[in-house]
């Protein structure tokens, strides 16, 4: 290994440190519940499955620290130091699944690596019979995972050398500005909005009858735009219980759109700047998209009952259904009160949620998929090329975005990451389709689940469970692509990588 490999391995660790420290702090958070429930399914093994883990994470945090000292690290270090402490956190973070309810260690991976991305597809079923420490425990990791690991890492930590660096290796997608002049500034503000919106969702679901641990649960799914629910009919579950459901799905609906728009628009919104909300481009499709897919979700479920006139059927239930099921898969955050693989939903809505998997939410939101804005940003370049075949060939004709002509890079870096994620879908359903006996149908959808960081697919739960290691092992590596925006990952398994600094 060179002095410049050498280096690099140096400043990784000693940030991973500084990571897994914290992480041990975060794993006491729910030993909470296992005090407060603890003759409710809560014993000594939940009691383990906590502290055992944050003991360990704990000692080799401080291993790492005290081994390797504090370093500073340049752009593609904090690539490594994003995709690798990611990776460990959750094959830390799994020990609990492992311990607390005798999970298998690889689908104990899968599940948390679904929680700190927000993917949401879960492998586990029984959630109803579940210790509350452990259904708070996959809550928490979407949680801390909405904004980023790394981001929450800055959060609560200070003096964090070239911090600008570990922000925009994990979040690419919250890189179109800053409320305040400084990073940690920035970073600290967004955590601020985030806690507070997250109270606010809680607040609103306990009013609609919901449990207080369930509305904390959801509260921490639902801006962190996840979708575990500690049931395993997820929001359907409250249909038959004692609640107001109606309430329940508009305040679920309005947290996932609040998680689904960009946090430096609603910092704008807070300090009295209203046009925020449809003075870009990229605002201004999202609520185009939320309205029309809904609309078209609306038409197929109406159209799917036969033997009626369509506008019949246009009722509060159904437009509610169409909105909510249509927020929650824009959104990427997958609560449903109908499965979709059920009659309720027609083939045309099935195809449209598989086109919203792929777009997801705003740049700097929780949201997962490619993003409107470059959604809107592939639609310009596009439209630039056909303005090409009819324009001279001198004049100009840059690509404009709300009013800033595009740099080269950035076309450049769009177009390949576009590529590079519709190469990993085919790949990834290739897999599943090579290593099960599921349709080509389902095969892409899981993948599409996985990539896009959104839980539904056309995959059930217990098909989810029984899928070969490989698949299972290409979705978790498809989850962290998703939310890492794929070049970090790519960075980390690049043999170049480890030599060239």
């Amino acid at each position: 290994m060179s002095s410049q490999s050498r280096a690099t391995v140096r400043v990784v660790f000693s940030f991973l440190g500084s990571l897994l420290i914290i992480l041990a702090l975060i794993l006491l958070l729910p030993l909470v519940f296992v005090l407060i429930f603890r003759n409710e399914l809560e014993t000594t093994q939940t009691l383990t499955a906590f502290l055992i883990p944050a003991l360990l994470s704990l000692a080799i945090g401080f291993f790492l620290r005290l081994t390797f000292g504090t370093r500073e690290p340049n752009l593609p270090q904090a690539m490594l130091i994003c995709s690798i402490g990611w990776l460990a956190v959750s094959a830390i973070s799994a020990l609990p699944l492992v311990i607390g309810i005798d999970a298998g260690y690889l689908d104990a991976i899968f599940e948390t690596m679904s929680g700190f991305t927000t993917t949401g597809i879960t492998v586990f079923s029984g959630l109803d019979n579940m210790p509350r420490s452990i259904l708070f425990w996959r809550s928490l990791t979407q949680w801390v995972g909405g904004l980023g690991i790394l981001t929450f890492f800055l959060a609560v930590s200070s003096k964090i050398p070239n911090a600008h660096l570990l922000f925009g290796a994990e979040s690419h997608k919250m890189s179109s500005g800053r409320p305040v002049p400084g990073m940690l500034n920035t970073v600290k503000i967004l955590w601020g909005i985030y806690a507070g919106f997250t109270f606010l969702i809680m607040i609103g679901l306990t009013i609609c009858g919901m449990s207080l641990f369930d509305s904390l649960c959801h509260s921490l799914t639902a801006l962190s735009t996840g979708g575990f629910s500690p049931h395993d009919a997820s929001i359907a579950w409250y249909n038959t219980a004692d609640v107001n459901y109606k309430a329940i799905q508009y305040v679920l609906i309005g947290g996932m759109i609040l998680g689904g728009t960009s946090f430096l628009i609603h910092y704008r919104i807070l300090v009295g700047n209203i046009r925020a909300l449809w003075d870009n481009s990229e605002m201004k499709l999202w609520m185009l998209l939320i309205a029309g897919f809904t609309i078209i979700v609306l038409f197929d479920i109406s159209t799917a009952v036969q033997g009626t006139c369509p506008m019949n059927t246009v009722n509060e239930s159904n437009v509610r259904a169409s909105l909510f099921q249509t927020v929650s898969i824009l959104t990427t955050t997958g609560f449903a009160t109908e499965t979709l693989t059920s009659p309720f939903f027609g083939s045309l809505s099935r195809q449209m949620f598989l086109l919203m998997m792929i777009i997801g939410g705003c740049v700097g939101s929780t949201a997962g998929g490619i993003k409107v804005q470059r959604v809107v940003f592939l639609l310009k370049l596009a439209k630039q090329q056909l303005r090409k075949l009819i324009i001279p060939g001198r004049a100009s004709n840059p690509v404009i975005m709300d009013g800033k002509i595009a740099h080269e890079s950035e076309i450049n870096r769009v177009s390949a990451l576009f590529f590079m994620w519709a190469a990993l879908l085919v790949v990834g359903g290739a897999v599943t389709a090579a290593f099960s006996s599921l349709t080509g149908y389902e095969s892409f959808s899981g993948m599409f689940s996985a990539m896009g960081n959104i839980g539904p697919c056309f995959i059930s739960v217990e098909q989810m469970a029984s899928l070969n290691p490989i698949v299972k092992i290409i979705y978790i590596l498809g989850m962290l692509a998703g939310r890492l925006e794929i070049f970090p990952l790519i960075l980390l398994f690049s043999p170049r990588t480890w030599k060239a600094w």
